[in-house]
């Protein structure tokens, strides 16, 4: 079998499990599972195998047109590089280990047929932009995820929670597509083609006209998709879902693709010195941004999500500085720890029986409950924290030194401006991820809050999931630094002393500041009782208050914010602590600039249909009515009344014309 078959088989495999899934997962339950497992990691070995006959070399590239349009032509077309081929593995691989753990997570979920058809069809839609080799066939797959992410994150569409995070999700991603597909055309016909070579061709040849104004109107999709700021306000949202679909999303769909599709165009964002540096300040705000946010979140699986932002803001970073090999490695690095971190907090969450525990003030006596979860979380959180020799530390560094290369004059397209931006955003980022995740493991797992039910042990579709994803987050990136150049063709990856020292000395820092202040507060929370709110009761009304205000209620608890006065958080970010709670008030802005104003309007149009077009159409039968009714009533069948009438009538007429006469 060709290469070309199989790459074509990859993303088809997973889209007919999909069809099938939807259309017979009722009325024969019994092939759910293999349909929703078999299918998918059949794509996994075959995008190994594709990944194998690549190997780095020569781009596989197949065309077709797929219809005549008499100008840009569309074609069904191929172009699988090694980026595109390794991203292929990873999202096979994430895949297939959510498609297996969601078998037990969601058991007893009716809704598991369509669940299982939708991740299916999410994962062959990302297969679908990773392999494409024309971007109108990418946008579908780009626009397929999209749908598919709005019908899973609202997947407990029950709850209002789920409702308002799924239509969020959908709007906020569709307000920078239109832009994003405004600078597909326009790039197109710059180039002439859809196809990404031939893009890329006239990019090398100076042949954009605008190549600025397609830049940034392509970086407002990506920042949609992969969450920057500022439209990166919808994933913390998004952690309403299942679990296993978060981890999906963040590890290797969705959030990925954006990122992916600034690697594969690289040379586009290029050619243009402004977009660079928008580009790097993007990255930079969002790394910083979502770093202090996660170290003041109270649910497990928000922490998460804003450290997902932070860490894709560490992708775009080194995309700014013109280092996609560094994106790429960290994206795949990235991909397997992030992967086992929110399956992992699926096991905490599924071990007590509710979401309401996601809380982690609320957590309590978990290491002896959850042990799997425990020591493969704490894996991931240390390759989170770019602790040598976990694989996040060699991704990192890759990033820190691509920055530090352009910073220090040794690039020649990328402004070193950038280089400054990324590299001092990313040590400051560094020192924030490390005191978060340390956060998230001292209250997860050493925390004082109440015990929940023990709701026995897990299933082991879950918890060998767990340690298939923990052996990449430990040794990928040791390996990887030395080979993935040969597939990237790019600068070599080794991590550099200097950034190396200052990236690891920084988190360790922040480590053991954490460490420090949760000694402190458990000290002092001692003497609080469970279930007091902490230091500022107005602060906490406060956050009570603004989470209405942006339209978020929690799903645990009767209280949003029923803190456990032993989180080191509130002691490190002092007075910032209520502001990074609610995303520095992000959503209460957005409300107020866009989502009121469009009600009025709405409510404006609603007045002016109601009580002015309505008026007018009411008045234009109004007068038909009045002079219906009054024909209505003189018919009254008396044949006297008739003549009568038309006598009078004629006596009437007959006077009339005797007074003209008279008259002339």
């Amino acid at each position: 079998m060709t290469t070309t078959t199989l790459a074509v088989l990859v993303p088809l495999l997973p889209f007919l499990a999909a069809v099938a899934g939807l259309l017979l997962g009722r009325t024969v339950p019994g092939f759910v599972r293999p349909l929703a497992v078999l299918p998918t990691l059949t794509a996994l070995v075959l995008a190994v195998l594709v990944a194998g006959r690549q190997g780095g070399g020569q781009a596989i590239s197949a065309a077709t047109e797929f219809t005549p349009t008499g100008s840009i032509p569309i074609e069904l077309s191929l172009y699988i590089d090694g980026f595109a081929a390794l991203v292929a593995v990873l999202v096979g691989v994430v895949a297939t280990c959510v498609q297996i753990y969601s078998t037990g997570y969601l058991r007893d979920d009716p809704r598991y047929p369509s669940y299982a058809a939708l991740v299916s069809l999410f994962t062959s839609a990302m297969l679908l932009v990773v392999y494409s080799g024309d971007l109108i066939v990418l946008l579908v797959g780009w626009e397929v995820m999209g749908i598919c992410s709005y019908f899973l994150v609202g997947h407990y569409w029950e709850t209002p929670e789920a409702r308002a995070a799924s239509l969020k999700a959908f709007l906020v991603t569709k307000l920078g597509d239109v832009p994003f597909l405004i600078g597909l055309f326009a790039l197109a016909t710059d180039a002439g083609s859809f196809q990404i070579t031939k893009v890329l061709g006239t990019v090398a040849s100076g042949g954009l006209d605008h190549p600025t104004l397609i830049a940034l109107l392509l970086l407002a999709g990506v920042a949609g998709k992969s969450a920057q700021f500022p439209l990166h306000t919808w994933l913390p949202d998004a952690m309403a879902g299942p679990t296993p679909v978060s981890a999906l999303i963040h590890a290797a769909t969705m959030v990925a693709a954006g990122v992916y599709f600034v690697a594969r165009l690289l040379p586009v964002f290029e050619a243009s010195a402004a977009a660079m540096v928008v580009l790097a300040v993007m990255a930079a705000v969002t790394m910083i941004g979502s770093g202090l946010c996660a170290l003041a979140q109270d649910d497990i699986k928000r922490v998460l999500a804003y450290s997902t932002i932070g860490q894709l803001g560490y992708m775009t970073g080194a995309l700014a500085v013109g280092d996609r090999g560094a994106a790429v490695f960290h994206l795949l690095s990235h991909g397997a720890f992030k992967a086992l971190l929110f399956l992992a907090a699926g096991v905490i969450i599924h071990a007590a029986g509710t979401n309401s525990l996601a809380a982690m003030s609320r957590m309590s006596h978990l290491r002896d409950r959850v042990p799997d979860a425990y020591w493969t979380m704490s894996v991931a959180l240390l390759a989170l924290a770019a602790i040598p020799p976990f694989s996040g530390f060699f991704s990192k560094e890759s990033v820190l030194g691509a920055a530090e290369h352009v910073a220090t004059g040794h690039a020649e397209r990328v402004p070193g401006s950038t280089g400054w931006i990324v590299l001092v955003a990313g040590l400051v980022t560094a020192l924030l991820t490390a005191a978060y995740a340390t956060r998230l493991w001292l209250l997860a797992f050493r925390g004082r809050g109440a015990e929940a039910p023990d709701h026995g042990r897990q299933p082991l579709s879950m918890t060998v999931v767990l340690w298939v994803l923990a052996v990449p987050s430990l040794a990928f990136g040791g390996l990887a630094y030395r080979t993935l150049p040969d597939w990237f063709g790019g600068r070599d990856l080794t991590p550099t002393l200097l950034t190396s020292v200052l990236g690891t000395g920084l988190a360790l820092v922040g480590l053991l500041a954490t460490y420090g202040a949760w000694q402190h507060t458990t000290a002092l929370a001692a003497r609080v009782p469970m279930g007091a709110v902490a230091a500022h009761p107005e602060g906490d009304a406060g956050l009570v208050e603004e989470e209405a205000i942006a339209g978020h209620k929690p799903a645990y608890g009767d209280v949003a914010y029923a803190a456990d006065p032993a989180d080191p958080g509130r002691l490190l970010l002092g007075p910032l602590y209520r502001h990074a709670a609610v995303g520095f008030h992000l959503d209460a802005v957005y409300s107020a600039l866009f989502v009121r104003p469009v009600r009025a309007g709405a409510s404006l149009v609603q007045f002016l249909d109601r009580e002015v077009v309505d008026t007018y159409v009411r008045g234009a039968a109004a007068l038909p009515r009045l002079l219906g009714a009054a024909v209505r009533r003189a018919q009254t069948g008396n044949v006297q009344t008739y003549v009568s009438a038309l006598l009078a009538g004629t006596v009437v007429l007959a006077v009339a014309v005797l007074l003209v006469a008279t008259g002339a």
